[in-house]
Order: C-alpha cells, then structure tokens, then sequence
C-alpha cells in the first residue's frame, strides 16, 4: 500500500476505535479490519455524489455486518456527506445520525438498514436485481441511464446465516454480474475462531451458485483489492455475481486485541487505543483529522462530475424518448398513475354488482389481474406456491435468464413480472426489501401464512425501514384443512399485528381484498401482510365500500336482518369470520336478539381513525364479541367480552369437520352472546 492509502485506512481505524471508546459500546475489530478494503472500494471505485445522496444512478454501498457501522459513518464523514464530526463524536447516543447499526433514512449516504446478519447481502441482492430490471426495461441504444453496480461488504456471520445461502443461490441464478461481494474473512466472531464451527469452504460454495470467485486476497494490500474490483466489473469476462474473498485481521493495529474476539464486540479501551496509535504511527487527538487526509478521502468533486456528466446524459435521453423518461422518474419518485382511484374504483364496483363469491385468494388475483396491467412497477412472486398463492395472473411473466445473461422479457414492454423464488421464504421477504429500497419497484411476494414465520425478521425489516413491501399470506386459518396443525395459521395474525408500522389485512370478500390492495399500494412508507383464505367466502353486500379503508365498519345492522331492536350486541370480526358473524346475526334475530355486525379487515387502520369514528362502530355501551379463526390474545384491547376463538393447534381433518369442532358455527356464536348478555344484565 502506499503511504497515502495507509493514512486513509487508519484514519478509519481512529475513528472507529474513538468513537467505540467514547460511547462506552460499540464494535471497534471489524472498521479497523475493513479499512483498507474500504480505501480501495470508496477510493477508487465507488461511484456516488456525497452532495447528493439519492442520485438516481449512484452505486450502491450495503454494509452487511451492521455492527461494524462505524466503518460506514467514517467513510461517509470523510468523504463528505453531510455526517459532521459532531455525529461522530455522537456515536450510539440518543437521536443521533449515528445510531448502533445503519439506518436508512436517517443517516445520509446509507442505502439500507442492516444489523440482522445476512439480510444485508440478500438486500443487495434485490437491489442488483432492480438494477438490471430497470436498465433493461429502461435503457435504449447509446442511452445507458441506469448502470451501476452494487458492491456489498459482509463477514463470516453473514455466510453462516441461512439467509445467505437463499439470497446468494438466487443471485447466481439472474446473473447479477453487477453485484459485488467483498467478504471480510478474519475468522474471528464473537465466540472466537470460527474454524470448530464454520468449516466451509465458501470459494467452492459461491462457486456452485455461479459466482465468480477471486482470491483469497490479502485484504490489507488495498492495490489488490482494488484490482479484484476492477476484474469484478469487467462483466465481460463473466456472466455472474462476484465474490471477493479478503483476508484480514480483526482489530488490525491493535498489539494486543488483533486476531481476537475481544476486539469484536467491545471498546479497546485507553491503554490500548495508545497503543495502536502508537503501532500505526497516528499521532493525532480523539476526534481530530489531519486536513491533508480529508483531501485525500474528499469525493465531493468527483461524485459532481459524474452526477453532472449523468445529468447530460438523461436530458439526450429525455429529449429522445420522453414517455419512457417520464415513467422511469414517476415510478423513482413512488407516485401511482393518476388515474390508479378511478380503476380501482371501477372494479370496486364491478365486483360489488357481480357479488361473486370466491376465495379472497382468488379475489386477490382478480386484482391483481386490473392491477399489474397498468402498474409495471409491480414485481410479484411467490416462494414456490405460485398456483396457491395466485400471485401471477396473465400481466406477469415469469422471469427468466436467458443463454445472454439477460432476461427475457415480452415484447409486450413494458410489462409487470413475476418470481419464482423457489423454496426460500426468508430470502424473498429479505430480497423484497432490498428490490424496494430506491428503485421505484412494488414488491410483491406469496406463501403460506404459517411460513410467515420464516420471513419475520425481513418483515420486521420492512416495516423498520418504512418500505412498501407487501406479502400475501394465503391458506390462512384451519380453513387449510387436511393438511393440519403444520400449516393451519393460528397465532400468525395477531403476531403480525404486533409489528410497530405493519398494515395486517384480512379481507372477507373481493370488494375488501380490492381495496386491501390499492391501501397497500398506497402506502408508501410501510409495509402490508394480505392474509387471504383458501375455501370460497360468501360476497357480503356493503352500502358505503368507502368505509373499508377505515380499517373497520359496521356491515349491518338489526334492521337488515328484519327486526326492529337496537342492536344488544357487536359481533367484530375479520376475514372468513364475517360470513360466519352474518349467520349468527339471522339466528340471533330469530330469538329476538339484535346484533351489529362490524367488519374489520385491517385493526392498524382502524386504530388510526378518530376517537368519534371508534366509538360510532363501537359503542362504548354495547357488549362486544370478536370472531376469528386464530389466536384471542389481540382482541381484548377492544372491550370484548369474548372472542370465539383458538387457542391451541389445529387437526388434521375437512375444513368444514375443523369449523364445527373449533366451535366456528353461527350456533355457537349464538350461544356465546347469550351468555356475555345475561352476565352483562347480571
């Protein structure tokens, strides 16, 4: 390395081990072990415009091994984002822009939030996976408008997660020859040398996928570095992903805390910090950067020059194809085609007069149908349950490479598509999220709702990150039937509920899947779970469908089941359990009871409303009973006086044998409310 580049490396490392020692907390071994690393990627080849973050064709940096985040703030600082060494110093403290692990949306210049291992590297999988989508779909002869790389940096922990191996198996099967691994191979985690438990042999492994596969290289000798990036780029000599396999010290500089797991985790500490300046002949105060260094790291001018030279290229491409131009900046701006209300609205009234009854599965393919016709921004999927999900419809082909290494896609261009994700739940939901991420794309994925739990982590991701991801969870209660406890969903609705910033929607029929889709659609800043059914729903016929996007509605009252009393009683329920309040509205009327149904598709929304709205669909003076097909804890917070519920696992058994036996009769629901009203007059 030369001087220069080794001033700029241990500037990292002062800093990292600073603001760590400073806060008291943080993880100083892998910023000090990445430095050189980061010189020759930021230094030589990353292409973004500190000034301007969001530059549609910037490079994309994903720092997978969250915890070591100070290596991504120093860089960011000293490069010139707007990070001032103020944050620095701030490092881990309440309402800083330098919080524990990267935040995306809160710290300029970072691309995603990553923490949970792994997840990072199948984010920057969705990410090269948008970029050559949009550069396909976009991009005309002699008018490249989007071409850049994705260049991700990720450690031992990331491989060992499964995740991983989801993710990375994909990437080799798009050939994402624009996505570039560099792994961070020191050996060392938190519990010590990883060889007793992580023996694979991740060249070979990688290779398997379709990956190219450079080194080991000597991760310190920043030149080789930047060699294997430059070989990584020329995408000639390759068809796939490449990963760069980097060979470093954990905590390098440190005399006493290289090589060992104690430099992972914790703050060096003040006689160890001098130490390693010592060792690596920095000489200068906590905090303080020589001017000569900043100049050395500064990309301000450079990242203009190319944001400049883009910009002229996008006016020629303006001023050659001005409606491909104008869809590429209105799907990167999120926006909905203007007249998005009036379609959906014109199918909401179809599906009302037809009153079809249908599984809201299918009713949610019906949607999509209109839907991805109009919005090409839509990119389904479904890990391997195409034909149960109906998550495809005749507007998405499936994806796929062709001999090129480029996707086929329909003349028809430009279209929606659709993913076979195969067998990879947690690597859909994690890919998703990074497809969402800057790229204007709507996401869209489906499995069973019992496999939610496998993609919870990413869901959770999404909904931290506010990104308008949407998952459809079909086969959603013991509805599922034959296939038992395994599959049936019981605590998966109001576990998904419990996620901060998640829009849980279970709809009861097409009109309220339709417009689970379009409030999905809508919400740009948080994710939403669509949890449909697989057996037919009966269609219930609604006076004002506006009221769906309130979250919760009366859908009928006494007076429509021909008698004449107040209602004595709410019935609330979601779902398939609408049809099912509807009945035992009829057989409580029939004993002079008069009940209000309340349809609830979606509680998020309906806690949003006002106080006034609640308290009109449910009044505070009428007993409550909540009806749903899952687990009762959710529904207490609402002043029920009981829920027909379960609260144990499913059986093995018809649906219909299930819904008798679970109690899931309008007999029982029945029952159930004369006992709530003779304790409530007792």
């Amino acid at each position: 390395m030369t001087q220069p580049q080794t001033s700029m490396a241990n500037a990292i490392r002062a800093l990292a081990m600073d603001a760590v020692q400073q806060a008291v907390s943080g993880h100083p071994g892998a910023p000090m072990g990445m430095a050189d690393m980061a010189v020759a990627l930021w230094g030589e080849h990353l292409k973004h415009d500190p000034l301007d973050p969001q530059w549609i064709n910037r490079d994309r940096f994903v720092l997978s091994n969250g915890h070591a985040s100070m290596l991504l703030y120093a860089l960011l600082h000293l490069t010139g984002y707007d990070l001032p060494m103020s944050e620095i110093k701030q490092f881990r403290k309440l309402h800083s822009l330098t919080p524990g692990h990267p935040e995306v949306h809160l710290t300029p210049g970072v691309e995603t939030t990553t923490g949970p291992l792994g997840q990072g590297l199948a984010n920057a999988v969705g990410m090269a996976l948008a970029e050559k989508l949009l550069a396909q779909e976009f991009n005309r002869h002699t008018h490249n408008v989007i071409d850049h790389h994705t260049y991700v940096f990720m450690g031992d922990g990331c491989l060992m997660e499964g995740v991983s191996h989801e993710a990375c198996s994909l990437a080799g099967a798009w050939k994402l020859n624009k996505l570039i691994a560099l792994y961070d191979d020191n050996g060392i985690s938190i519990d010590g040398a990883v060889a007793p438990w992580f023996a694979d042999h991740t060249a070979e492994r990688f290779k398997a996928y379709g990956w190219q596969v450079i080194g080991p290289i000597d991760g310190h000798d920043a030149h080789a570095v930047s060699q294997a990036i430059e070989t990584a780029k020329n995408a000639s000599s390759h068809s796939g992903p490449t990963l760069i396999v980097c060979r470093t010290h954990i905590g390098k500089g440190s005399p006493n805390r290289a090589n060992t797991s104690k430099a992972h985790g914790e703050p060096l500490g003040a006689d160890e910090i001098a130490l390693t300046r010592d060792a690596i002949d920095w000489h200068h105060p906590p905090f303080e950067i020589p001017e000569s260094i900043y100049k050395l790291w500064d990309a301000k001018a450079k990242g203009q020059s190319a944001h400049e030279e883009w910009n002229q290229r996008f006016a020629a491409y303006q001023s050659a194809h001005p409606q491909l131009a104008k869809e590429l900046l209105r799907r990167l701006k999120g926006e909905l085609p203007e007249d998005f209300d009036d379609q959906v609205n014109a199918l909401l009234s179809q599906f009302e007069s037809n009153a079809a009854n249908v599984a809201s599965r299918a009713a949610s393919q019906l949607s999509l149908n209109a839907l991805t016709q109009s919005l090409t921004e839509l990119l389904g999927g479904s890990a391997d349950l195409t034909g149960s999900n109906l998550t495809q419809t005749p507007s998405t082909p499936s994806l796929r490479v062709g001999s090129n290494g480029s996707f086929e896609l329909p003349n028809a261009i430009p279209s929606a598509h659709h993913i076979n994700y195969g067998v990879r739940e947690f690597g859909m939901a994690a890919i998703m999220n990074g497809v969402a991420l800057h790229s204007g794309f709507i996401p869209y994925g489906g499995t069973f709702l019992t496999f939610s739990d496998y993609s919870r982590n990413a869901i959770r991701m999404a909904a931290l990150m506010k990104q308008r991801v949407i998952h459809v969870f079909t086969h959603d209660s013991i509805g599922l039937g034959e296939d038992g406890p395994t599959h049936q969903s019981i605590e998966h609705a109001q576990s998904l509920r419990l996620i901060p910033g998640l829009h849980v929607w279970r709809p009861c029929d097409t009109s309220e899947t339709l417009v689970a889709w379009r409030c999905a659609l809508k919400s740009h800043n948080a994710p939403s779970a669509l949890l449909l059914s697989r057996q037919a729903l009966p269609h219930a016929p609604k006076s004002n469908t506006d009221l769906i996007e309130k979250g919760a509605y009366v859908l009928s009252e006494p007076s429509e089941v021909g008698i004449k009393k107040r209602a004595q009683v709410v019935l609330i329920a979601t779902g398939s359990e609408v049809s099912l309040a509807l009945k035992a509205q009829t057989l409580l009327a029939s004993i002079g009871i008069g009940a209000r149904v309340v349809s609830m598709p979606c509680t998020s929304y309906f806690d949003a409303q006002s106080v006034e709205y609640k308290q009109s669909v449910l009044p505070a003076s009428i007993p409550r009973v909540a009806i749903e097909m899952g687990s009762t804890s959710g529904w207490w917070k609402y002043g029920v006086s009981a829920v027909v519920g379960i609260d144990s696992y499913g059986e093995s058994a018809p649906a219909p044998a299930l819904f008798e036996h679970f109690g899931f009769t309008a007999e029982n629901v029945a029952q159930t409310v004369q006992v709530v009203l003779q304790n409530h007059h007792a």
